[in-house]
């Protein structure tokens, strides 16, 4: 790292990067950025010239919807139908042959109460706009039971075997059997029958072949893409391909593969156009789908055009190796004619570099002595000379000062220390008096502003609960009852106010215990505290000595600091404590596993009115607690590490007694 850095720090090196920057560093990004740009706008093109070929092919598919209702319409109108209607031999020869002719799958008339079973008119929007006197031609989809009634072997036709297609919605079925059908109705006055008849014929377009390969040459016409390039067409009845020139092997159309359950989603379920790169069957394509919907408005299917996206990838590629290749073959023509000019720079700036660092070394009459020429170059070097003449003469005069002002220095800071240690001393009385005093007038105020409100607010809440009649008072007994809880918390904490004012005043009498028995007891008194927050209690209690303090002392300390643990562990944790005997007393510990305390709290903790649980405390607890184990001649300590718990520290000395 060190020989990174000084290579780094080289004149030589830095000239070089000047030079280099542009050609190496620069050109490179802007010729990236811009082939970044350029690939993006052309997936853009490809993205918008798949968005026109799907328009092309929904229009071609329109038109042949258009197509089949205007010849089924010239078909009822004309006088060859009229004159066949009254003779059903002659009629059923008519529609065979026109059926042949027009291209149809199933080509029959009625008047709505003799259709074919399953085909009633409120069934078939088609058939029932016809019957209504307009024709109609849609998008439908058929079982194969219905394709069998309208055309026996027409299910055998549209039946196809679905085949295992990657990343595709899994399903239990293995043949799709339902045919996608071109259904168009067009009117017919049967004067013989009621008066209103439809003329109904379809085709079907599952393995319509000719239909799809048709479309796709509309879309893709010849040199319409690059060589090595293929325009595919695909018609879905919804996931499964039914009619598609999308080959599965080399003459083997890939019919019963099926979406992706991407594109099915976007498509078929969200009912939105799908235009983007999409993996067909086994290749990538430039891919555009879009929703069918047949004639009840629902979405059954979607039509798809798409062109091999490899071609236009290996075009870009080679377009960055060529943008690559020119790139290189510039740098490595330019780069030794920059060295070149760079090298007679180095030289002059190496030297005054070298000159340098032996002054820094020491040597102060280290000189560059630069030849005697008019380069810029070369007048630095002879300033940098006449610069560390004036260094080393100043040198030595600061050396003289030196010497005379340290001597100076060491007089004036033994005087300042000893000032510093007495102004140290005197700070910390100042500050110890001046917090009493504050506690001292904070007291007396409570006492006198807070004491007498509360007796007054006492009196005359039983003042009123004696003027009001019994039933009266029993309707707000529940608010007598919140005031008399409130007035007893503003007594507690003038209290806990009035105890770390004067503590020996409420202490009680100071007797010999054992604080092992002690602890034993506020784990008793906080059993509730500790279960209700899920902490285990692990217990260490091997001190064997006895200590001078009031047992309700102890007790208040060392209760306060398992409540405190036991809220820095509000989802759980362990909560020790240890009682042991060392130094001539008794050392207790009370560890958590909680959240810690960060440093700049914890010099602050013990602190009056210091606390972090905002208006759930008074800050007054540990202050209470450091108080009442100073007076008992012992000392309370903090430990902590965030993140990981705290351990508070007890030292208390022995009884005389012992």
């Amino acid at each position: 790292m060190a020989i990174l850095r000084q290579v780094l720090s080289s004149v030589r090196v830095r000239l070089l990067v000047i030079a280099l920057l542009p050609m190496l560093v620069l050109l490179p990004l802007l010729l990236g950025s811009s082939m970044l740009r350029w690939a993006g706008k052309v997936d853009d093109i490809l993205i918008t010239k798949v968005n026109g070929d799907l328009t092309i092919a929904n229009q071609y598919l329109q038109r042949l919807l258009e197509h089949s209702g205007e010849r089924l319409e010239a078909l009822a109108g004309s006088v060859a139908l009229n004159r066949a209607m009254n003779d059903p031999e002659a009629l059923a020869t008519l529609l065979a042959a026109e059926r042949e002719k027009l291209g149809l799958d199933f080509l029959y008339l009625t008047d709505g109460t003799d259709a074919p079973e399953g085909f009633a008119p409120g069934d078939w929007p088609v058939l029932e706009s016809a019957l209504k006197g307009a024709w109609r031609s849609d998008v439908d989809i058929m079982t194969g039971a219905e394709l069998e009634t309208l055309s026996p072997g027409l299910s055998g036709r549209a039946a196809i075997r679905l085949v295992a297609t990657r990343a595709a919605v899994p399903t239990d079925r293995s043949v799709e059997d339902r045919g996608m059908v071109i259904h168009s109705a067009a009117p017919v006055q049967r004067p013989g029958h009621g008066g209103q008849g439809a003329l109904v014929g379809g085709m079907l377009l599952n393995r319509n072949l000719d239909f799809i390969d048709t479309m796709n040459a509309l879309v893709y016409r010849e040199q319409s893409l690059p060589e090595g390039s293929q325009g595919t067409a695909t018609l879905f009845l919804e996931d499964v391909r039914i009619s598609t020139n999308v080959r599965l092997f080399e003459d083997v159309r890939a019919l019963g593969t099926r979406v992706s359950a991407a594109v099915r989603a976007r498509v078929l379920d969200m009912g939105e156009t799908w235009l983007d790169r999409a993996f067909v069957v086994n290749d990538w394509y430039i891919s555009a789908y879009e929703p069918i919907v047949d004639s009840k408005g629902q979405r059954v299917g979607m039509l798809y055009v798409g062109f091999l996206e490899a071609p236009f990838q290996a075009a870009k590629t080679n377009s960055v190796v060529t943008i690559t290749l020119l790139f290189v073959l510039i740098a490595l023509l330019s780069v030794p004619i920059f060295l070149r000019w760079a090298g007679r720079i180095f030289l002059p700036l190496e030297k005054m570099t070298q000159t340098i660092a032996r002054v820094e070394a020491g040597d102060l009459n280290a000189r560059n002595a630069p030849a005697e020429d008019s380069g810029e170059i070369a007048q630095v070097a002879g300033h940098l000379d006449v610069l560390l003449d004036q260094v080393q003469e100043r040198d030595r005069q600061l050396r003289e000062w030196a010497g005379s002002l340290e001597r100076k220095v060491e007089e004036r800071t033994r005087d300042l220390r000893a000032a510093n240690r007495k102004l140290e001393k005197t700070t910390e009385r100042l500050i110890m008096s001046e917090k009493l005093a504050a506690v001292g007038e904070i007291t007396a105020g409570v006492a006198h502003e807070i004491n007498n409100p509360i007796a007054v607010i006492q009196g005359n809440l039983e003042v009123a609960r004696s003027l009001l009649a019994q039933d009266e008072a029993e309707k707000v007994d529940t608010e007598f009852r919140l005031i008399d809880d409130q007035v007893y918390r503003i007594s507690a904490i003038v209290s806990k106010l009035l105890q770390f004012a004067k503590p020996e005043e409420y202490s009680g009498a100071a007797n010999v215990i054992s604080p092992a028995d002690v602890v034993r007891d506020c784990l008793v008194l906080t059993r509730h505290q500790i279960e209700a927050a899920h902490v285990a209690v692990v217990t260490h209690l091997d001190s064997t000595g006895d200590v001078l303090i009031a047992r309700t002392e102890l007790q208040q300390v060392l209760v306060n600091l398992i409540l405190n643990a036991v809220h820095a562990m509000p989802g759980g944790g362990t909560l020790t404590i240890r009682a042991g005997d060392k130094d001539g007393g008794v050392v207790i510990h009370v560890e958590d596993t909680g959240q810690g305390i960060a440093p700049e709290v914890l010099r602050r903790i013990f602190d009056p009115f210091f606390t972090t649980k905002q208006a759930e405390g008074t800050g007054l607890g540990l202050s209470i607690s450091q108080t009442l184990v100073s007076r008992a001649g012992g000392t309370i300590s903090a430990r902590s590490t965030p993140g990981k718990g705290s351990d508070f520290r007890i030292f208390l000395p022995a009884s005389a007694t012992q």
